[in-house]
């Protein structure tokens, strides 16, 4: 094989190295870092996580045995809004979502890529607290994304914590 094919494949090869790094940075920014959406109903974190102490897994009940946290079903928003804050305007939808028999549609916050495998339960059994990646969500309004949640900044957590660093862990 002479010098000038051996030339061209490896530019081959580099050209679509290259690309394949492009659509891999891409697919990285394929969500917001910080998002900042609309919800249906304004859910003041800081009154509820913050001042009245709930755990974060009395709303959201699924984290310890699925891979996602769930949203809280209407009813036990009405555990305590049967009777609590009922004059307010955003207590006022949760219960006509509730007597409407109407699923209040969230929008979801945080975000990752299909190719992503993440388990809130795999995170709790480790002892890793919500608010590593999730933030100080007793002081807040409106739920955000503070966190990156882009590959170095999980690779860097689980480097540090000693979680595992192959890719088949977290990527399908």
């Amino acid at each position: 094989m002479n010098v000038g094919k051996i030339l061209s494949r490896l530019a081959l090869i580099g050209y679509f190295s290259g690309l394949l790094l492009a659509i891999v940075a891409l697919a990285g920014f394929w969500h917001r870092s910080e998002r900042d959406l609309d919800q249906p109903i304004e859910f003041p974190h800081y009154i509820h996580a913050g001042r009245l102490g709930l755990a974060c897994t009395y709303c959201h009940q699924f984290p310890e045995r699925s891979p996602h946290a769930g949203a809280p079903p209407l009813e036990l928003c009405m555990n305590c809004h049967q009777t609590v804050a009922v004059d307010r305007p955003e207590v006022k939808k949760v219960r006509e979502h509730y007597r409407e028999k109407r699923p209040v549609v969230w929008n979801r916050v945080h975000a990752l890529p299909g190719f992503v495998r993440f388990s809130h339960q795999s995170h709790l059994r480790v002892e890793i607290p919500c608010f590593a990646c999730h933030g100080a969500m007793q002081t807040v309004t409106v739920a955000r994304q503070v966190r990156p949640l882009k590959m170095g900044w999980c690779v860097s957590c689980h480097r540090w914590r000693g979680g595992p660093t192959d890719c088949g862990a977290c990527h399908h």
